[in-house]
């Protein structure tokens, strides 16, 4: 489950769309508060607030978002529930708070606002919210059985190991069998091979990397392999009998007909190891 925080100054336009019927939102927490609108609700939030005129951004606000798999599972008791644990955790007991479920979309997910004054008159302190906000969903998602960030984050890199190594299978395929001989010929061997190779444009509109599409992820090169970077490819290219054609297309990509230049200090890069393999191979530059 994931917590966000911060302090708003908006307090009716956030919590209107909270109460959004569009998105099938539900009441599952009303703490001191008796109003039945935005605007109500806001104007109980003031009479508090008004106490404490040092403070400007005095409601906050927070999304708690249990995985998709999770949110199937959870009915209106245990969205309560988890409501008032993230509350406790917060220590943000004895203040008016309001929170709704969103459930127009799969992802089911709780909207949460509680008046940053209290009934003294006082500020909660919001420093790191948001670091704190995250935390005490963690908490709560392990009191109540739920999947964690931290899971989510294991599971997400182990799936991602397999995808890296899946490209870097397919681009060695595209090596070895269709030998690509130009950065053109390389993105139709990787299409070929069922990965998208999409060119890094920079500023100056030149080359200075690759991306790699599969199967739902996008990746840079140095993040698939350390030698998939567009520097390494292109020395790949350029071993032994395709060093020839490789320093005639090393000037770019084509792109919607036009030809995109590689970035300089790739391009000299290049043209350094062209020569190099050059006079290694005897070959006429």
């Amino acid at each position: 489950m994931i917590g966000k925080g911060k302090s708003i100054s908006h307090t009716r336009a956030s919590m209107a769309y909270g109460w959004n019927q569009e998105k099938d939102a539900e009441i599952v927490l009303k703490e001191f508060l008796h109003g039945d609108s935005p605007a109500e609700i806001t104007q109980e939030f003031k009479m508090l607030q008004d106490q404490n005129h040092n403070c400007t951004k005095n409601t906050l606000s927070f999304i708690l978002s249990p995985t998709i798999e999770d949110g199937r599972k959870l009915d209106k008791n245990k969205l309560e529930d988890i409501t008032k644990r993230f509350i406790h955790e917060m220590k943000l007991g004895e203040r008016q708070a309001i929170a709704f479920v969103h459930k127009d979309k799969e992802h089911k997910h709780i909207h949460l606002y509680v008046n940053r004054i209290d009934f003294r008159g006082v500020a909660y302190n919001d420093s790191f919210i948001g670091k704190r906000s995250q935390l005490a969903a963690e908490k709560v998602a392990e009191q109540m059985g739920l999947t964690t960030v931290k899971q989510v984050q294991f599971e997400k890199e182990f799936n991602l190991k397999d995808i890296r190594t899946e490209i870097k299978r397919r681009h060695d395929l595209a090596m070895a069998h269709l030998k690509p001989k130009s950065f053109d010929a390389y993105i139709k061997a990787m299409e070929t091979n069922g990965v998208k190779v999409i060119p890094t444009i920079n500023k100056q509109n030149n080359i200075q990397g690759f991306r790699f599409e599969f199967d739902g992820h996008n990746l840079k090169g140095s993040e698939v392999h350390r030698n998939m970077s567009i520097g390494n490819i292109g020395k790949q290219m350029g071993q032994l009998e395709g060093i020839k054609s490789l320093k005639n297309s090393t000037v770019g990509v084509t792109l919607a007909g036009n030809t995109v230049g590689l970035a300089p200090k790739l391009a000299f890069k290049l043209t350094k190891f062209i020569i190099k393999k050059t006079i290694q191979h005897g070959l006429s530059y």
